[in-house]
This record gives structure tokens, sequence and C-alpha cells, in this order.
């Protein structure tokens, strides 16, 4: 069911769009409120510099920013990854999707990691420190994915078709 759907050019493209959308929202959002979001900081002194540096309004800001777009992001660039994976590499999409249904849920957990961190609920972010690293090395793994599938599917198309 779930390859199904992820194999569907329209699912693609909403998931494009909206990681594009979500992409621009984050530095808009963080811009209007004066902070900085940690989703990029993997480093736990850090993490907690950045942390105590805020406001009470720019932490509450940031833990619904991060329990709602922060939530829908993953969502979206898993969709478009994942889905271009299924298209791009056929047969072996499967597999080369696999790293982003790891991808996914480790951005989730790192986000519940930094809701509990910005409401004062529990202090996890030692785990960012594998969670934000291991994130960025997947996501750089699919976007890679993605580029190596469209010089794949761009080089198919100037070949033609084979007999």
């Amino acid at each position: 069911m779930l390859e199904r759907y992820l194999n569907n050019n329209r699912a693609i493209w909403i998931g494009f769009i909206g990681t594009v959308l979500l992409t621009l929202s984050f530095p808009w959002v963080a811009g209007q409120f004066g902070f900085v979001f940690i989703d990029a900081l993997s480093d736990p002194t850090a993490v907690r510099e950045e942390i105590a540096r805020m406001t009470e309004q720019q932490r509450s800001i940031h833990a619904w920013s991060t329990a709602t777009l922060d939530v829908a992001y993953p969502a979206a660039y898993g969709t478009w990854l994942a889905g271009s994976a299924y298209a791009f590499f056929g047969k072996w999409g499967k597999y080369a999707a696999l790293p982003i249904f790891v991808l996914v849920p480790i951005d989730l957990i790192e986000g519940v990691v930094q809701v509990f961190a910005l409401t004062d609920v529990v202090d996890w972010v030692d785990t960012k420190a594998y969670l934000t690293t291991a994130k960025f090395g997947l996501v750089q793994y699919g976007l890679l994915m993605v580029a190596i599938g469209w010089v794949l599917w761009v080089i198919q198309k100037i070949r033609g078709p084979r007999n």
C-alpha cells in the first residue's frame, strides 16, 4: 500500500512542493520571532546555550513550530525522497528508499527531544549528537539519490528507447 502510494507521480510532486514550502517556512518563522532553530545543531552544549538565549515566547514558538511544521516536514520530504527512489530505480527502488524509512523516524524523534528540551520536560539533548548527525547524513543520501536518479533519467531520455 505505501509502496503504491509512493510510486505515484502526484504523491512525489506533492511531497516535493511541500518540502519546498516547509523549507522556506523555517527561516521565515525564525526571522519573525528572532531565534535560531536548534534542528541544525548537533552539539548538546550548543543546543543548551541556544535554548538558554531564547525568551519564553521564543521557546514556545519554537516548540510549536517543531510540533507542527517539523512533523509535516519529514512526511513531505520522506514522500518526495522515497517516492523518487521508487520512480527512478524501479525494482531496486525499495532498497534505495530504505534509508529514507530510517530518516523519517529519526527526524521525528529528534523533534520530540527538542520539544521536551524547549518546554523543560526532560533533557535528552545529548541524543541530538547522534540523531542530528544521522538525520543530516541520511538527508544527504536522499538528495544524492534523487540527483543520481535525475541524471540516469536524462541519460535514458537522450539515448532513447532500446530495441
